[in-house]
């Protein structure tokens, strides 16, 4: 099935055959749905903290800042923002001229608004000879909307949303690539002023990010009074994934090669592998707002990372005294009661267990790496939700699940996903060392059952493209998993370009 060149390809890309052998079988067979228990709630799987205990929690997120330990920002930012302005091309492309529906009004009604507006403004007078108002009263609206997304003018619909002007200050305009330096050193700056921001990007935008940071750095490090360590990377080559045809062949371009594609934002396990810390905070690029609204984020931001380090201090003393040897009956059983209670582990067949096996079992629990999701109560935001599900071993564990997994046909199941109170606005904080300072390897981890198969095209022809398990559902999967309650003032995502009209994010 693969010829000399296909080997040259692959290797190129740093992917084996056995990968192939195992991406083509996944197109055969499908992805099982996920076995799931119930939806998480308030009442079983998602905690809610007083606000006596946010402040002990913050407190303990403090205390662990103070031990200068390495923290890192992890914001995925690569891909076009193309999908944000989806509105506005189908106005480019339609038969009228003039705004036609809601959305269109709004956006040049109150287009004045925008902080990009002097930057488009600008662009219409050098390529139109024009202002937007003279414009708009021409009726020449296209011309607008042009500017804006196209190579000529902003070309906002090709680059990625980290660096399109997100929000306006007195005198300035800020990107949402430098919201990003402003919340990480509200709340992950270390005891020596260091705070470390870690964005995934495409090669493509990768200088004009650099470029970006090589300007704005020096501002923010006096304004905030923070040495910034600023890195990027972009999605392994080794990630992609290869496409098939309808006979689930692989599929061909027509010059004979093999057709890869990007594995979808799960492939970013491996970047946050190659991350060095202690702990790392994981948020989109798209859910900022500016310093005044910032409140809310940067204190539960604290209170979700304090939850983690003091489960996680927790954990590390039970395994030193699994270590140890040293330990009675009554601490197995408070071992016990800590998966059980705290970090939602259910095992039916746990009173089969001998001590040793027990102690071996309670073990394999807590040497995973941990994470603390916040989650909002359902607005009925599209995506994942916090769910109790069944592992391989029997086990039943917090996930996080996109409905793609989920058996909507099974009327129990469809049941359960519908009366999920609550959302991922993934809003993650983990740790990712163990008890003995090592970094555990996350792609061992990965739930390698679960992905997503869509339909494209290449040159007219259908093919079938294979997506990798998320990132923050079969990426993690095999990790301990908190869901602790956040207010929805902390999800602001930018989905259109008329979010960013929206009082938050003005």
């Amino acid at each position: 099935m693969l010829n000399a060149k296909d080997l040259e390809q692959l290797s190129a890309k740093g992917i084996s055959e056995k990968q192939i052998d195992g991406q083509l079988a996944c197109f055969v067979k499908g992805f099982p749905f996920l076995e799931i228990a119930a939806s998480a709630s308030v009442e079983k799987g998602i905690m809610v903290i007083s606000q006596e205990q946010q402040a002990a929690y913050m407190d303990a997120w403090d205390a662990y800042l103070a031990k200068n330990k390495k923290i890192v920002k992890f914001v995925p930012a690569s891909g076009a923002a193309s999908r944000m302005f989806k509105n506005l091309y189908e106005f480019l492309s339609s038969t009228y001229d003039e705004p036609a529906n809601a959305f269109e009004r709004t956006f040049f009604s109150e287009i004045n608004k925008f902080a990009f507006y002097d930057a488009l403004n600008n662009v219409c007078l050098a390529n139109e000879e024009k202002d937007i108002p003279a414009l708009m009263k021409e009726g020449r609206y296209k011309a607008i909307v042009s500017n804006l997304l196209e190579p000529k003018g902003l070309n906002y619909g090709q680059l990625p949303k980290g660096l399109l002007l997100f929000h306006s200050y007195p005198g300035k305009v800020r990107t949402a690539m430098e919201e990003h330096l402003s919340e990480g050193a509200m709340y992950a700056k270390n005891n020596a002023g260091e705070v470390n921001i870690h964005f995934t990007v495409s090669p493509e935008h990768q200088a004009l990010f650099e470029q970006l940071v090589a300007s704005k750095k020096g501002e923010y490090e006096e304004k905030f009074s923070v040495r910034y360590d600023i890195s990027f990377s972009i999605q392994k080559p080794s990630t992609d994934t290869v496409a098939a045809d309808m006979e689930n062949n692989p599929f061909r371009d027509k010059n004979g090669k093999l057709l890869f594609r990007p594995g979808g934002h799960g492939a970013l396990i491996e970047n946050l592998n190659d991350v060095e810390a202690d702990v790392v905070f994981i948020k989109n690029i798209d859910n900022v707002v500016p310093d005044s609204f910032k409140c809310s984020t940067v204190i539960w931001k604290k209170v979700i990372a304090g939850v983690l380090v003091s489960l996680q201090e927790k954990i590390f003393n039970y395994l030193n005294l699994i270590e140890s040897g040293k330990y009675n009956h009554s601490q197995i059983e408070e071992m016990i009661h800590f998966l059980q209670d705290d970090l939602c582990i259910k095992n039916h067949d746990i009173k089969l267990l001998e001590d040793a096996e027990l102690v071996l079992y309670i073990r394999s629990k807590l040497l995973r790496p941990l994470r603390v999701c916040g989650m909002v109560k359902n607005v009925g935001e599209p995506g994942g939700g916090p769910f109790l599900a069944v592992n391989p071993d029997g086990t039943v564990s917090l996930q996080v699940l996109e409905s793609s997994q989920i058996d909507m046909t099974d009327p129990a199941k469809k049941a359960m996903f519908e009366k999920g109170t609550h959302f991922n606005p993934v809003d993650l904080v983990c740790a990712v060392k163990n008890y003995k300072g090592e970094k555990y390897n996350l792609p061992d981890y990965v739930d390698k059952n679960t992905g997503f198969i869509s339909y494209k095209s290449k040159d007219g022809r259908d093919l079938k493209a294979l997506e990798l398990p998320g990132l923050w559902n079969g990426a993690m999967s095999d990790w301990n998993t908190v869901f602790v309650e956040v207010p929805i003032e902390t999800f602001n995502p930018v989905k259109t370009v008329n979010d960013l009209l929206r009082r938050e994010h003005q």
